[in-house]
């Protein structure tokens, strides 16, 4: 006869927590869909089935109808308030998240930190879930920090060439007798005209009211100044 051998509560306890940890981590591991076309009159289809195709839940996908230039993507705030740590961010290609490459580069970061990865379908190469893959994003990293340091260099450049032309980087100075600033001012000058209907009428700020505005008073004092 073998001998019988009890376990009581104790030994199972541990046992039962440790497969309710690893039961939640695996939960937590989802795939997250973004797909984006710049026009409402192209079409969301191929990109969506690719990433169906590739794990990704219907209602894990999130979508914009936007031009990639645009900051302000609804579709991509929503996704990334739905992400999580564990999460998969899958795209159909690279050009569909960011607007440029040093953007890019910042998005798949603020991922990272998060402990997110991040897929992109078409560019296999980027995959921050791999070694291989986190290995092309730092090359890519480098070459955004490269592209920045070179509109720098640029920027410098051109300011220090307009100075020995004797211009400074700035805009031109306004125009004191522009039809434009005349006519703001004398709209300014009628009482019976709210500054909103004013700036409503020439679409301009307030900011750029009561500068028409100082040109005016300016132009005034200097008169007085030279009269005398």
């Amino acid at each position: 006869m073998l001998p019988r051998f009890s376990i009581g509560r104790e030994t199972l306890s541990p046992i039962r927590g440790a497969f309710k940890m690893v039961s939640h981590e695996f939960q937590q591991q989802r795939l997250i869909g973004y797909a984006r076309v710049s026009t409402g009159d192209q079409e969301l289809s191929l990109q969506i089935d690719s990433l169906l195709k590739h794990g990704v839940k219907r209602e894990h996908i999130f979508c914009d109808k936007l031009s990639g230039a645009k900051a302000d993507r609804p579709g991509l705030l929503l996704c990334q308030e739905y992400l999580r740590p564990g999460d998969t961010l899958l795209v159909w290609r690279l050009d569909r998240l960011g607007r440029s490459l040093r953007h890019l580069v910042t998005m798949i970061e603020d991922l990272k930190e998060q402990k997110i990865g991040f897929c992109s379908i078409c560019d296999g190469i980027i995959d921050t879930t791999t070694p291989s893959g986190e290995l092309i994003f730092h090359v890519f990293s480098a070459l955004a920090q490269f592209e920045r340091r070179l509109i720098q260099e640029r920027t410098k450049a051109g300011l220090a060439a307009a100075r020995v032309r004797g211009r400074k980087g700035s805009r031109p100075p306004l125009d004191p007798n522009s039809a434009r600033v005349v006519l703001a001012q004398k709209l300014f000058r009628d009482k019976s005209n709210s500054i909103d209907d004013i700036c409503d009428t020439l679409k301009i700020s307030r900011t750029t009211l009561y500068k028409y505005v100082s040109l005016q008073n300016t132009k005034e004092n200097h008169s007085g100044k030279t009269s005398e």
